[in-house]
Formats: structure tokens, sequence, C-alpha cells
């Protein structure tokens, strides 16, 4: 079951402003990411729902930072079916986020009181999402989509609207600063902020660090 309410995901989603997006299959790997994105300051975390016994690996993260972690509000991103939805609320996620918009998935969620987080690219799948209860909604992919330019646009006659780009959001002064002037609610990074060593290893510290530059960026933005 979620620790947390969908409107304290929302608000930290927020208050951070950096949700780092991340999959891998080695359960050991996956803790060591999320402590150095927790050191960091991150508090709201996206597990992606992309291999094999996917949910497995998720069940254990959880479990493990929920132990260690007091404040990371875990959730799961790339999932796009009711059944899977109810799969990953029953492993004790806190919010479920998806490329699409899926009315079943809201209605699954909705009943659990499960933060929604859909994945939008028009003005009409955004007002649908909302109808549908989602609090944040999500442009998939950002940058393909149309960019900050396209949330300013959207902003204009849905100034409630709450908007997380993934897809083209990088950890950089340059990147985040168009993003959050142009009105977004946070952004999701994946890649960008999962630095790798020579040999392919993830450098933890690095990550920790990344982490923490970008926050203080985005703190520094709403100044």
């Amino acid at each position: 079951m979620a620790k947390y309410t969908r409107i304290e995901v929302a608000q930290t989603m927020k208050e951070t402003g950096i949700v780092p997006v991340f999959y891998d299959a080695d359960i050991e790997v996956c803790k060591k990411v999320v402590e150095a994105c927790y050191q960091g300051g991150a508090r709201v975390f996206e597990f992606t729902n992309r291999g094999d016994f996917a949910h497995k690996v998720f069940d254990e993260l959880n479990i493990y930072v929920q132990k260690n972690f007091e404040g990371m509000m875990l959730g799961v991103g790339s999932v796009i079916d009711p059944g899977t939805t109810s799969l990953y609320i029953q492993l004790g996620a806190n919010f479920i986020v998806s490329p699409i918009v899926n009315a079943e998935m809201a209605r699954t969620c909705n009943r659990r009181k499960i933060a929604w987080m859909p994945g939008c690219g028009s003005v009409t799948e955004i007002s649908y999402a909302e109808e549908l209860g989602a609090e944040v909604v999500k442009i998939f992919p950002g940058s393909q989509v149309g960019g900050p330019s396209f949330v300013k646009a959207v902003k204009g006659p849905f100034s409630w609207s709450s908007i997380m780009p993934t897809g083209g959001v990088s950890p950089t002064k340059e990147n985040l600063e168009a993003w959050f002037e142009s009105g977004v609610h946070c952004v999701g990074i994946g890649s960008k902020l999962f630095v790798q060593k020579e040999n392919g290893d993830y450098d933890y510290e690095a990550i920790s660090k990344k982490v923490k530059s970008s926050i203080e960026i985005v703190q520094s933005l709403r100044k």
C-alpha cells in the first residue's frame, strides 16, 4: 500500500523540482542509485517498468527504500495498462506514471487515491487527463512534443495545469531555466542524470552531486 498520498507526492515533486527516472535489472545497482539520489536531495524517484521481472526488482527496492530513506517517494513509470497498475499498487507504489492516457488506469489509481500521471501530447489530452483526475500530467517525449515553448503555450489557457516533461530534459542551467520559465511543475530526468565511469559502472558520488546541483538550480530559478 502507498505510504504517501497523491497530494503529498504532487507537492514534493514541485518542491524538489527534479524527478530521477531510472531502471536497472540489478537490484543492488538500483539501491545504490536511489541512495545517491536521496543524498543529493531527491525525494521523488521514478522506477521504470521496462525489463523482465521489473516488478520483482521494484518490490525489493521499495521495501529497502521504506526502511532506509525516510521521505523518499518511490513510484513506477512506463506503465500502460490497468493490470500492471494494480500489480504495482499492490507492491506499494506511491505513484504511477504512463506514456499514455488510459481511463481504466485512472480509475484503478483513483480508487486507491494513488497519484496517476499520464503522458499527454496535446491540450485535448491534458484536459481529458485532468478530467480523469490527474493532478500532474506528463508531456512525453518532452522535446518532440514541443519543448518549453509547448508548455508555455499550454499554460496560457490552462494556467492551472501542473506539467512534468520527461524526455529532452538535461541537468544544466540553460535547459532547466528554459523549462521552469515556461511554467513546469517539475521535470523528469533519465540517463543524463546518471553519470557513468569509463568502464560503464555508475559513478554514485557524481550522480549525487548532479542531483544536488540540479535541485539547487531549480531553487535558484524560483527565487
